[in-house]
């Protein structure tokens, strides 16, 4: 009752990813089917779901198993496999997917080139068509091309039951609030009648507050920037010595993932004040 892509992406100027989109009419679906870690890859466990995939495939990829060998070994050993589906990507790149022969129509999976599109019980194959053109004529980072093949998928139909809920997951390597974990984008839209839209909006949201570090872009704080800023943070409640006012508005706003203590402003912190 599910659509999802599962990819990577090694070309990311911060480093591999691994990343799941998936939408469904089921609430929080992004609580059940996607899972990932850096630098071992990416899970999607759908249909009648077996959720033990998500921790049990990651254990596996760990281990250095490939995409195609953890669905093996994930389905040989279920005896419920026919009602499963599942996506893999593994720490290389390699893509697979399985669809069981009693998962409700229509049901199916297609692999490219570092990704896999599978979904059940959708208004057709057009769905996994789209998503993976969608997935393959996108630019930029991971994230990015997952949501414009989820977008792609749910405009071609869909879960053919409806719209509920959708989420996006990206991991690499100390990509994480304050570079400490690897879970870079991990956002849920739990229970909304459009959630696909709602998601993208979220992820833009996402992207202001915890920036990727080759997006951070510096101003130098020439003095009519600073007479500027000055006045900009005293209008709305932050009087005082430029840097300190600053940072207070900067820590209140949540915008401390472009904070610099050097004498200059990131662009995103500049354009947010000037909003306000």
């Amino acid at each position: 009752m599910t659509f999802s892509i599962v990819a990577w992406d090694p070309n990311s100027e911060s480093g591999t990813e691994w990343g799941v989109a998936v939408a469904s009419k089921f609430l929080a679906v992004g609580a059940a089917v996607p899972w990932a870690a850096a630098p071992v890859g990416a899970v999607a466990t759908q249909a009648l779901a077996n959720l033990a995939y998500g921790p049990d495939g990651l254990v596996l990829l760990r281990a250095g198993k490939s995409a195609d060998a953890v669905v093996a070994e994930l389905t040989g050993a279920d005896e419920e496999r026919e009602h499963r589906q599942l996506g893999v990507v593994d720490a290389g790149g390699g893509a697979a997917t399985y669809t069981g022969t009693e998962c409700y129509d229509w049901a199916g999976g297609r692999t490219g080139d570092g990704y896999t599109c599978q979904g059940n019980i959708l208004t057709g194959p057009e769905v996994v068509d789209a998503m993976c053109e969608g997935f393959e004529n996108a630019s930029g980072e991971l994230a990015v091309k997952l949501l414009a093949a989820l977008h792609a998928g749910d405009r071609a139909g869909g879960d053919k039951r409806g719209r509920q809920s959708a989420s996006v997951m990206v991991v690499r390597e100390g990509g994480g609030y304050g570079g400490t974990i690897d879970r870079a984008v991990d956002l849920r839209v739990d229970d909304h009648p459009d959630p696909v839209p709602e998601l993208k909006r979220l992820f833009d949201l996402n992207r202001l507050y915890f920036p990727r570090p080759e997006d951070l872009d510096f101003v130098p704080l020439d003095d009519a920037l600073k007479d500027e800023i000055s006045g900009a943070l005293a209008a709305a409640g932050y009087p005082g010595e430029l840097k300190e006012a600053l940072f207070a508005y900067v820590g209140t706003e949540n915008l401390e993932e472009r904070w610099s203590d050097d004498d200059v402003i990131e662009k995103g912190i500049l354009e947010h004040l000037r909003s306000r």
